[in-house]
């Protein structure tokens, strides 16, 4: 049951920022990606007003991926597990990130721009932003997913997915 659980988020996750990679007309094995190539969507495996875009590889298959998430102001990310080691860069804003089963804002650790986080496999975790937002970088290696602790706080379950 699990097992299905994590590849159906892995699929959410993927066709929600559908796994396009942004190669354009470079040479292969090069990728450089401009801002202005970047396209936003919505991303069903997280609340409503998160967006995101993968800038290289397929989060649904085993293999590296970069994929960019904007968080607006005042958004919580309830608490989640990730089958795979999570690594967040913070390019704008301040991302608030909190581990443990409970979401606890007093807890919670501000990662400022610039700044780095990087989570286990499996280990319980929470986010937020105040009032300025965010937009984080995660490099990790797929298959990706999120599996929420509550489920009643899935936004895949109240989109009838």
């Amino acid at each position: 049951m699990r097992k299905a659980f994590v590849l159906f988020s892995i699929l959410a996750v993927s066709a929600a920022v559908s796994g396009t990679c942004l190669a354009g007309d470079h040479p292969p094995g090069h990728l450089v990606v401009s801002p202005a190539d970047v396209e936003w969507s919505a991303v069903g495996s997280l609340p409503p007003g998160a967006e995101a875009t993968v800038l290289e590889g397929d989060p649904s298959k085993a293999e590296p991926f970069t994929m960019r998430i904007k968080f607006p102001a005042n958004y919580d990310v309830p608490v989640h597990t990730h089958p795979a080691v999570e690594r967040v860069t913070v390019l704008e804003g301040t991302l608030y990130v909190g581990i443990g089963e409970t979401f606890d804002r007093d807890a919670a650790t501000a990662l400022p721009e610039g700044g780095l986080a990087v989570m286990d496999a499996g280990v319980a975790m929470y986010g937020f932003t105040g009032d300025e937002g965010a937009v984080i970088q995660l490099n990790c290696e797929g298959p990706w997913g999120i599996d929420y602790l509550d489920p009643a706080k899935d936004p895949r379950k109240a989109a009838g997915e």
